[in-house]
């Protein structure tokens, strides 16, 4: 297929429809014995996953496997912010006239991102973003990137472009028109942060750990809504995790924090990594 027609047929699909069916693929038995072949085709380090692979039921189940302890040591520090998820720097900077790059010469606006609420949008401006690209190789549990406590949530239903570089180059606002389910975090030394979990084609659906909420509902209405209890969570606790492959963008409020060496964009990133730090203050 010509690459001319790619960018036009990708609008044309039926996404969400196609998702749901691979969640519901992916989830059948017969999918296991797609395991082994996922695992040689993506290179898949399994001597820290987990259990032993054979005690996966599914292809769905072995996708959102989780990692022994010890295979993500989280970077310690109050004033340290980590990486929430395994994957690859996308893009990354400051917050400016509350716009974001999306790619080369397309951006979007905060506001856009967070379902239309300028005045959440506002807490943001002048702080700094990351967005991070987990490809169907990576581990796809979702961490908290700071300690700090759940105040609400925001399901935002959209379509399901790819977020690979055929979309992220020529849909435009990509990121504020696929699916999202937004956690608002708020922190004691580091300000408020909002932990952004973008779907996308193929992404059954995307699941968090303080609730029942999802993407990728029929007939989905928006939602933003205050979490129950306001729970408190530790640094590296998981927050939730994605039925296959797709993007986390993280909005830092502040504008006191430096980006850790080494976090760049098209750089790999770990979960629990340093991302970022509280700039130092002159005497």
């Amino acid at each position: 297929m010509s690459k001319k027609l790619l960018p036009g047929l990708i609008h044309r699909l039926p996404q969400n429809a196609m998702s749901r069916t691979m969640g519901k693929i992916t989830a059948s038995g017969f999918s296991r014995l797609a395991i082994q072949r996922y695992i040689r085709h993506y290179q898949i380090d399994t001597s820290i996953i987990e259990k032993p692979v054979k005690e996966y039921r599914t292809l769905k189940e072995f996708f959102t496997r989780r990692l022994k302890p010890e295979a993500r040591p989280i970077a310690p520090g109050a004033d340290t912010i980590v990486s929430p998820v395994d994957g690859t720097v996308s893009q990354l900077g400051d917050i400016c006239e509350g716009t974001l790059i999306q790619a080369k010469g397309k951006e979007y606006d905060v506001s856009q991102l967070l379902g239309g609420s300028e005045e959440e949008a506002k807490r943001y401006y002048g702080g700094k973003f990351i967005t991070i690209y987990l490809s169907p190789r990576d581990y796809h549990r979702i961490h908290m990137p700071v300690t700090g406590d759940l105040t609400c949530y925001c399901y935002l239903p959209g379509r399901l472009y790819p977020v690979n570089k055929l979309g992220i180059e020529n849909v435009d606002c990509l990121f504020a028109r696929n699916e999202r389910l937004v956690t608002h975090i708020q922190t004691d030394r580091l300000g408020d942060m909002a932990l952004v979990k973008v779907g996308a084609l193929f992404v059954g659906s995307v699941k968090v750990c303080y609730n029942t909420a999802t993407t990728n509902i029929k007939h989905g209405q928006q939602t933003h809504e205050k979490i129950a209890g306001t729970p408190h969570y530790e640094k590296g606790a998981e927050l939730g995790w994605f039925e296959f492959g797709s993007t986390v963008i993280l909005l830092l409020e502040s504008n006191q924090l430096e980006w850790e060496a080494g976090v760049e964009k098209g750089k790999s990133l770990l979960m629990g990594q340093p991302l970022l730090k509280k700039a130092s203050q002159p005497e």
